[in-house]
């Protein structure tokens, strides 16, 4: 059981679970997920990226006055799941020493606010594999991609309890899930 500390992923995805790239299918954007965004980045105090995600972010959000995320993003502390030196360096950011599933239990474990996993498939493709992940939060947009790298793809079979669901008004399906510790 977990104590007050969370980890919780969340991905943009297409209806036919896409994720990759998703600003090639996220076109509508409206108030509903502005506030689902507030609200999932307000009670998260650290955030763990994958590498590829982290090149692309570095060069955007410095610089992005996209609020509130900007703020959040360039603020939080940033620890990122590489085997190879950072190119470009960002404020308050750590690279992940040894073994990334370890690092996660250990982070989860100390005080603190939620755990955030944004953007990088592989990472929670991963902490979702082996258990870690205690909410995944999803944006489906109302678009089938077609190809690109998906999410769920290799996973094994888990439960999964409904806490949220919401549709805005672009048509982007909001959905918060618990992820049981019990496989199906």
């Amino acid at each position: 059981m977990v104590s007050g500390r969370k980890v919780v992923a969340f991905e943009f995805l297409s209806l036919d679970g896409v994720a990759e790239a998703p600003d090639t299918f996220v076109t509508g954007w409206d108030d509903v997920m502005d506030e689902s965004g507030a609200a999932l980045i307000a009670t998260q105090d650290a955030v763990i990226l994958g590498r590829r995600s982290y090149d692309e972010w570095v060069e955007f959000w410095p610089g992005s006055e996209i609020e509130p995320f900007a703020t959040f993003i360039n603020g939080v502390a940033k620890y990122v799941a590489t085997s190879v030196p950072l190119e470009r360096e960002w404020a308050n950011t750590t690279v992940i020493d040894g073994d990334l599933v370890e690092f996660v239990r250990d982070l989860r474990d100390r005080p603190g606010g939620d755990i955030g996993l944004h953007a990088s498939i592989s990472v929670a493709q991963t902490l979702l594999a082996a258990g870690v992940v205690d909410e995944l939060r999803l944006a489906i947009a109302p678009v089938i991609a077609g190809s690109g790298r998906r999410l769920l793809d290799g996973l094994p079979s888990m439960r999964l309890e409904l806490i949220r669901s919401v549709t805005s008004p672009t048509g982007h399906l909001l959905v918060d899930y618990r992820i049981s510790r019990q496989m199906a």
